[in-house]
């Protein structure tokens, strides 16, 4: 295990800090593009190494079904596979139980499930994605857990923090018969309960993990529930150790997650709408296959700076997306991860100036 982290600024439980995994110094708050297959949709490794993103996130399910482990074992890990050098955020599987509810069926010890490839039948316990999350050579590896869906009935919720203590329970024991490798992270589940989920939170951070992550937000709540959620955990959170806001990543949430603690974020979003055509700016978001932009010669944010902004015009962007050219995806994409990187180094400034309300303010207006 080899994981520091350090606040270096507060503002209320909203905070900025540093976080060391192995040769990787990363300045939190951060948001973590997710590559779920070993690859951030539509950009290549070079690209992400451009962006300078030196933390992000992969699929431990989508991995263990397709190259397999056997094929991440003979490459040495997912970072040579991809040709990708920094640090691997990987999930454990737990998401794929609660969106592919009916291929998967828990059990005491696990879960059984079968592949939405081919119906092929499986099994994942707490140290077998230990196990899988090893040959992957993730950074910070995620505990199995059970997230219940939203609306579940207070026994479903109760079930699943049990449950997620439990394997909880075995995975820290396993993690430690190996020697604590790399980094491991607990999951508070709990629902929108905010008493099931303190006592998650205590449960676990009563354990030695590194980590700490909220899963099960963000999943079909009303956003107060939500931000009500976030902020009975805010003054129950370890503040020595980072948290981890699983699948959040719109600018809203980002500056609620931030004002109540979180340190890390993930999400399709920015990458999944570039591919749509949408794209974020400093002045709100646009829609690039707009009949507005078609003979414009603007950039698509004068603020911005990245090289699609430099070079590009929205007026060539919108053709591309219209035609259904693959650079389309490529130039948004691109673009969108270089804003949600500038954001969130603006974001950290603000918490250091003592600025983090009105920035959050000005920034809401613009992503209500």
């Amino acid at each position: 295990m080899n994981l520091r982290f350090e606040v270096t600024a507060k503002q209320g439980f909203a905070r900025s800090g540093t976080l060391v995994l192995n040769d990787q110094t990363i300045e939190t708050p951060e948001f973590m593009p997710v590559g779920t297959r070993g690859s951030i949709k539509a950009i290549d490794s070079w690209e992400i190494d451009d962006l300078d993103y030196q933390l992000i996130l992969a699929n431990t399910y989508h991995l263990y079904l397709k190259p397999g482990i056997d094929v991440l074992r003979d490459f040495g890990g997912l970072k040579n596979f991809m040709g990708y050098s920094r640090a691997i955020l990987t999930d454990s599987g737990g998401y794929q139980m609660f969106s592919l509810g009916s291929l998967f069926q828990i059990h005491r010890d696990g879960v059984k499930f079968q592949s939405h490839i081919d119906g092929s039948y499986h099994e994942f316990t707490p140290s077998k994605v230990i196990d899988i999350q090893r040959v992957i050579g993730s950074d910070i590896m995620m505990v199995l857990d059970d997230c219940a869906p939203y609306g579940s009935e207070l026994k479903r919720l109760e079930m699943g923090c049990d449950t997620t203590r439990r394997w909880a329970l075995d995975s820290i024991r396993y993690w430690e018969e190996l020697d604590r490798p790399a980094n491991l992270f607990c999951i508070v589940q709990g629902g929108t309960n905010p008493e099931l989920r303190k006592q998650s939170l205590e449960d676990l951070q009563a354990m030695s993990f590194p980590g700490v992550a909220l899963g099960g937000l963000s999943v079909g709540e009303p956003r107060e529930e939500f931000r009500n959620t976030l902020a009975a955990l805010a003054p129950e959170l370890d503040s020595s150790r980072p948290h981890y806001l699983m699948g959040v990543g719109t600018v809203p949430d980002i500056l609620d997650g931030v004002r109540y603690g979180v340190d890390l974020f993930d999400c399709v979003l920015p990458t999944r709408n570039a591919r749509n055509g949408q794209v974020f700016t400093s002045k709100g978001k646009l829609n690039l296959r707009n009949e507005k932009f078609k003979r414009s010669d603007a950039p698509i944010d004068t603020e911005c700076g990245c090289r699609v902004c430099q070079r590009y015009s929205l007026g060539y962007l919108r053709h591309l997306h219209n035609v259904g050219e693959i650079t389309a995806y490529t130039l948004s994409t691109f673009h969108n991860l270089a804003f949600m990187k500038k954001f969130l180094k603006n974001l950290r400034d603000s918490i250091k100036k003592g600025d983090f309300e009105v920035f959050s303010e000005e920034w809401k207006k613009l992503y209500p």
